[in-house]
């Protein structure tokens, strides 16, 4: 069933059937589209657009292909009805039906805000199901976290810096988390707008009411400019850059525990039902669930990019072009749901070594940073505060010994401010009890 047959004297080529259709893939928006056309029919029907016992018909039958679909009844392929995408087999499926009744389907309605309206309600259905899913694995963080109170170093340039815990460690990720969820709160909120009227691009002489089905489906408002209705991919960029965010984040997160997973860090055992072996090295236990969503990254990066580079020179209003909006999104919105589950259950399945993270943080002089700070208290200023650290970490050096291991009158030789009250600051867990360093405590319950 051709819908825009009645135009041409020859046959498709077969090879061009092939490579227009759209079908293979966008057959996941059947349910999208029956529910979008079912509220353009109820809103032909109210207008006196056709009569109103057609329009019942319409809606009830489009009800029961929807049914028909979900529970297996009827097949989702193309085959049948020569469709050539979902647009295609649902009216098609409904002419068969109901006859000549179904035809009456379109009217004042075209394809490209057709294909709008559903790629929006898909899109806004998509955003809430990330949302969800990002909320799962923030819990999963605190969760882990707050189960772990133990101290650890903190990094920067991947060298022990200061100490820290392991709950703000896991707060730092939920922090990003949160952000995710916010931009895909405000991406919804952006694209629940209904581009139904639109029609082609310069709307309908029918005597369509925009804001009823807006309503129905549960839009915020109708669009407001039919040309931009049909040619806006805004909001599914946007979606790719939230999710380009969140596999950021996510990647970030594996490589830690990629690293802290090593035999050289020891800090945390990935979970069995996260890892897999070796073909030959019967020792080894990798953590190929990390391993693939940082791999799985660039992917989603390449969706974005891809769909950027589509859209970056299209004249209005609707091109073909725009059909390879759907593979792109389609393939990042379900890598990114299947790498937060993952990580999810690699995050509540974490065993945690504390003691190998307490352990860490007795070397490396965490808490050289403190003893400048106890100089600046005692009136030096802060850079002679620096220097003077500094030397006694080359002394510690070379006497293989911690800063907490010299004595006070060791430390006097450096500067003769220092009093038994350096001990304090020299304390790892007497250091998360000062100035705004409390916050980190706070932040973790």
């Amino acid at each position: 069933m051709k819908l825009w047959g009645g135009r041409f004297r020859e046959q498709e080529n077969r090879m061009m059937e092939d490579f227009n259709s759209s079908f293979p893939f966008d057959d996941r928006l059947y349910k999208e589209d029956i529910t979008g056309s079912m509220a353009h029919v109820t809103m032909l029907g109210e207008q006196g657009i056709i009569p109103k016992k057609d329009a019942d018909l319409i809606y009830k039958t489009l009800g029961q292909i929807l049914s028909d679909l979900e529970e297996g009844r009827l097949a989702l392929t193309g085959k049948s009805q020569d469709a050539e995408d979902i647009h295609t087999f649902v009216e098609g499926e409904l002419i068969r039906r109901i006859g000549d009744v179904g035809k009456k389907l379109h009217t004042g309605r075209s394809r490209n805000d057709q294909v709008a309206l559903d790629m929006r309600m898909y899109a806004r259905r998509q955003a809430d199901e990330l949302i969800e899913k990002v909320q799962g694995l923030r819990k999963a963080l605190h969760t882990t976290g707050s189960q772990h109170p133990c101290l650890m170093p903190g990094y920067t340039h991947l060298q022990r810096a200061q100490v820290i815990t392991f709950p703000y460690w896991a707060g730092a990720y939920e922090s990003m988390l949160t952000r995710d969820e916010k931009r895909l709160a405000n991406t919804k909120e952006l694209l629940n707008e209904c581009p139904l009227g639109a029609a082609a691009l310069a709307g309908t002489t029918h005597d369509i009411d925009r804001s009823r089905t807006a309503q129905i489906l549960g839009f915020d408002r109708p669009a407001a400019n039919f040309i931009d209705a049909v040619s806006d991919r805004d909001y599914l960029i946007e979606l790719l850059s939230d999710m380009s965010l969140i596999m950021v984040h996510l990647s970030r997160l594996c490589e830690e525990l990629i690293l802290w997973s090593s035999q050289e860090f020891k800090f945390v055992d990935i979970d069995d039902a996260y890892a897999t072996g070796s073909s030959i090295m019967p020792q080894k236990k990798n953590p190929d669930a990390c391993e693939l969503v940082r791999g799985k990254t660039g992917r989603v990066f390449g969706s974005l990019t891809g769909l950027l580079t589509v859209m970056k020179g299209l004249p209005l209003a609707y091109d073909k072009d725009m059909q390879e909006d759907k593979e792109q999104f389609f393939d990042a919105v379900d890598t990114v749901k299947a790498c937060l589950d993952i990580m999810t259950g690699v995050v509540s399945t974490l065993k945690v070594n504390e003691d190998v993270m307490e352990k860490s943080v007795r070397s490396g002089f965490l808490n050289a940073t403190e003893v400048a700070d106890y100089l600046v208290d005692h009136g030096v200023p802060f850079r002679d505060a620096h220097a003077i650290v500094g030397r006694i970490v080359i002394a510690c050096e070379d006497k293989h010994c911690a800063i907490e291991d010299l004595t006070l009158d060791e430390l006097r030789t450096f500067d003769p401010v220092f009093d038994e009250s350096i001990y304090d600051f020299l304390d790892y867990h007497q250091i998360i009890l000062k100035g705004n360093k409390k916050e980190m405590l706070e932040a973790s319950k």
